[in-house]
């Protein structure tokens, strides 16, 4: 085995894809993209060296990785660039062992090729190639080596033209009819007349189509508002101060004072000075709490203190006391609060000002002193009269709120830089912005994808306003990121379609390990949703393979009611798979998938607070089981993995066609020192189901009517 390397050759290759090919005319020029279109895409190979030297090495955008083939002719590399492309130029950067005489093929099937160039007597080197046609797949064919070496490239790259119509893509613009923006200088009345029209229309619609993004110019307003679903409030203020309001309100009038569906939600960087010196937000899953402070106390039950099932609060400051009530469960990180009364099932709090100290399992409090890595979600924001969009840096061991000692550190980004997407707009458009440099800002409505969303480029943002909401058609996966450093998404709503996806949404390449730990991908308030609106169907949802990708609040749910519901209806097995190795997880909602809820193979992953129900709807115990095993684990850590830990981790059982089901365990994981958890605990909802232990063999059984949760301080 060849072990060279290069420093050079990833500059050479980027140099290639920012200038023009010689020899192509003026016109075609401006036509063919600067962006490589392959890079971090799926590819095969006619053959490897050896596991080191895999295809997608050559797409990697890494300096140090390379492609390799056996020792033979002829040889071929091949990228699959997702959707049929206008392909103009292709950059070859070959390590020594380097192809003589080759061909550059595409197809649109993988299966018929169409030549594109033929070189002979190469030399090696890196070589960019004017090319003319079209193809989903990309391959360079080899018919002869220059050395007794097999085929090796560091690198492939391939530009593109602008194949669904040309020409630039403007960045900016307006952000469309369902975001409203308040100014001070407006009559509160006026103000507050239009809050409580749409929360009028929004406040039981939980599976309707209207989307709202309310939005507060810097100043103070006399305005409750009540937040319903699908309806996101924000300030446009740098910081949480620069925006006051009176409140802003959740309660569960709609369903008869419960608030276990009060989900898809949100309000973040706003100041509330509540009229009776207490704020209600009494919401359970998706209703994110970010970048608020509370001057005075916060109330999370429904008036009349029925159930609810939250809840996540992330860089706030609350001066007085946080009232949880009836909460089953919450999560709350790198705040600041005035007390905490009580605790129901699972509170778990990390970095937290004023949190109570751990006392699981009575009180039922689990609290770590920091957070160890987190970065607060992208926010718009007014710069005087123009927008932008604000970039939190990264934090390490955090603890209080990111802008305690004035404005949050990070970098800021106009609006300009960003794709405005309104509902309409083709999947083939949103990845030519993508791949024109510009980031994604979805505006507040449904978006219908025939292809899946491309987003190969680091630190690029793909943010949501009103949970946007993502709905793959025809089976494919809506949203693909490329293993490289730096990219946020944050703000959206996923519902798979009808067709079954493989996955919905994919972090990185598998196979693929690279230090990201300078600048983690990161997942916010993305959220998933198989069944409800529809029959959607999903084998796997949320796909991660890139290492240290940072998972800062996500519901991935199988729908339990709604339309097109049913254990064979809208099938999904598994809700979250890592494969990436140091991902950590912060306030993960995981809820009745048909398997696994949670599948973790990487290593020395971390999650802090876990929720999560198990189905309700299988049949029977024959139709729920895992082999021999009764049931299948809440969250399963593959019998591979030598080091993980877990704190706040709860899962609930409520078997509700066949309450005599058995899970032998709510946590399954192997038995090793580095493999740890901390404050666990399983429910039987009134009675409906049986856990037979907690975690492995470890842990009374959870049964009976009376809904006590059977728990373990820490494992092993």
């Amino acid at each position: 085995m060849r072990i060279r390397r290069t420093g050079t050759a990833l500059a050479v290759l980027a140099g290639l894809l920012a200038v023009p090919v010689a020899g192509v005319p003026a016109h075609a020029r401006a036509e063919c993209g600067a962006a490589n279109a392959a890079l971090g895409r799926p590819a095969t190979a006619s053959s490897a060296e050896g596991a080191a030297f895999s295809a997608g090495n050559a797409f990697d955008g890494n300096t140090g990785t390379r492609w390799s083939s056996a020792f033979s002719d002829p040889q071929w590399i091949q990228v699959d660039l997702g959707s049929v492309k206008e392909i103009c130029a292709v950059e070859l950067s070959w390590e020594a062992a380097y192809g003589r005489d080759f061909t550059i093929q595409a197809s649109a099937d993988g299966a018929a090729w169409t030549t594109l160039k033929t070189v002979t007597g190469a030399t090696g080197g890196t070589a960019s190639y004017e090319v003319a046609g079209s193809g989903r797949y990309l391959r360079v064919h080899g018919t002869a080596r220059g050395t007794g070496y097999g085929y090796s490239l560091w690198e492939i790259g391939v530009r593109t033209g602008g194949g669904d119509g040309g020409g630039q893509l403007p960045g900016g613009g307006d952000l469309g009819p369902n975001v409203k923006i308040f100014d001070p200088s407006m009559p509160a009345a006026a103000i507050q007349a239009q809050i409580d029209q749409i929360f009028t229309q929004q406040e039981a619609a939980q599976f309707g189509t209207g989307r709202y993004a309310l939005m507060f110019k810097p100043g103070s307003y006399d305005v409750n508002v009540n937040t319903g679903f699908y309806t996101s409030v924000h300030g446009l203020g740098r910081d949480p101060g620069a925006v006051t309001v009176k409140g802003v309100s959740v309660d569960a009038g709609w369903f008869n004072g419960n608030a276990t569906q009060n989900f898809w939600r949100s309000t973040e960087n706003l100041s509330v000075a509540p009229y009776d010196g207490t704020n209600r937000w009494a919401v359970s899953q998706a209703a994110p709490f970010r970048r608020m402070h509370i001057k005075g106390s916060l109330n999370l039950a429904p008036s009349g203190y029925g159930w609810a099932s939250g809840g996540y609060i992330a860089d706030s400051k609350i001066d007085g006391q946080v009232g949880p009530y009836s909460q089953q469960q919450w999560y709350t990180r790198d705040s600041s609060v005035g007390g905490w009364i009580n605790s129901v099932w699972n509170m778990t709090f990390s970095g937290v000002e004023g949190a109570p100290p751990t006392g699981f399992p009575e009180p039922r409090y689990t609290t770590l002193d920091t957070t160890p890595i987190s970065r607060e979600k992208p926010y718009l924001f007014l710069d005087g009269g123009d927008y932008k969009v604000f970039v939190p840096a990264k934090r390490t061991s955090a603890r209080g709120v990111s802008w305690a000692n004035g404005s949050t550190p990070g970098t800021s980004i106009p609006l300009a830089g960003f794709y405005v997407a309104k509902p309409g707009v083709t999947a083939e458009t949103l990845n030519r912005a993508l791949a024109q440099g510009l980031h994604l800002l979805f505006t507040p409505g449904i978006y219908h994808l025939d292809r899946t969303i491309e987003v190969d480029r680091a630190g690029t943002i793909v943010m949501g306003l009103g949970l946007a909401t993502l709905v793959p058609e025809g089976g494919i996966t809506a949203m693909r990121v490329a293993d490289v450093d730096g990219v946020r998404l944050a703000g959206l709503l996923i519902d798979a379609g009808t067709v079954n996806s493989q996955t919905l949404l994919e972090i990185g390449r598998q196979g693929v390990h690279t230090d990201h730990s300078a600048d983690p991908i990161s997942v916010q308030d993305v959220f998933i949703r198989i069944g409800g609106q529809f029959a959607g169907k999903a084998t796997s949802s949320m796909v991660v393979h890139s290492d240290d990708t940072i998972i800062d609040h996500t519901w991935i749910w199988r729908a339990d009611h709604g339309d097109g519901v049913g254990w064979n209806v809208n099938t999904a097995d598994y809700g979250l798979r890592v494969h990436g190795d140091d991902v950590l997880a912060t306030g993960l909602f995981v809820e009745h998938f048909r398997k696994y809820n949670v599948e973790w193979f990487g290593e020395r992953g971390r999650t802090i607070f876990f929720q999560n129900e198990l189905p309700y709807d299988p049949p029977n115990q024959a139709a729920y089981m895992n082999g021999t095993v009764k049931g299948w684990a809440a969250y399963k850590v593959d019998d591979s993995v030598d080091a993980h830990e877990g704190w706040g981790m709860g899962s609930y059982c409520v078997f509700t066609s066949d309450p005599g089901i058995e899970v032998d365990r709510g946590f399954e994981t192997p038995v090793k020192p580095g493999v740890r958890f901390h404050s666990l605990l399983v429910v039987s909802l009134g009675g409906k189901g049986r856990y037979n232990h907690v975690i492995n063999d470890t842990g009374a059984p959870a049964y009976g009517v009376e809904t006590i949760p059977s728990m373990v301080v820490s494992y092993p």
